[in-house]
């Protein structure tokens, strides 16, 4: 499975961006999620959706801000990011699950890209 994230950049905030990435590869109605890192803390998971898209999780932190969706024959997966925080300084994973559930181990892991939050 290959992941290509996008749509990273450097806001203010209060502001929003929008990732996107698309799965190829052995997709076996695996769920898609996103990650990140920010400096000096250990990789977290932020939000994830089923093979399906009917089921969404998010890490407390970003709940009532993000919001994660699947389309395009569910090989793309997106994160709506609002209402940004300079907390959300981070790179930002795609991944995928090895099942259709959001919880499940996450198995691959993209490149990242990089969101900036000034204050």
């Amino acid at each position: 499975v290959q992941l290509q994230a996008s749509g990273g950049g450097q806001v203010q905030a209060g502001g929003s961006l929008k990732l996107s990435c698309l799965a190829s590869g052995s997709l076996d109605k695996n769920a898609l999620g996103w990650f990140r890192r920010a400096p000096g803390k250990d990789r977290e998971f932020v939000a994830g959706v089923s093979w399906t898209g009917a089921a969404t999780y998010y890490s407390d932190s970003v709940k009532g801000r993000f919001t994660i969706s699947r389309e395009h024959a569910k090989t793309t997966v997106f994160l709506q990011m609002d209402r940004l925080e300079p907390e959300d300084t981070a790179v930002y994973y795609c991944a995928a699950a090895s099942k259709y559930h959001p919880l499940s181990e996450y198995q691959y892991f993209g490149q990242g890209t990089q969101v900036t939050v000034s204050s």
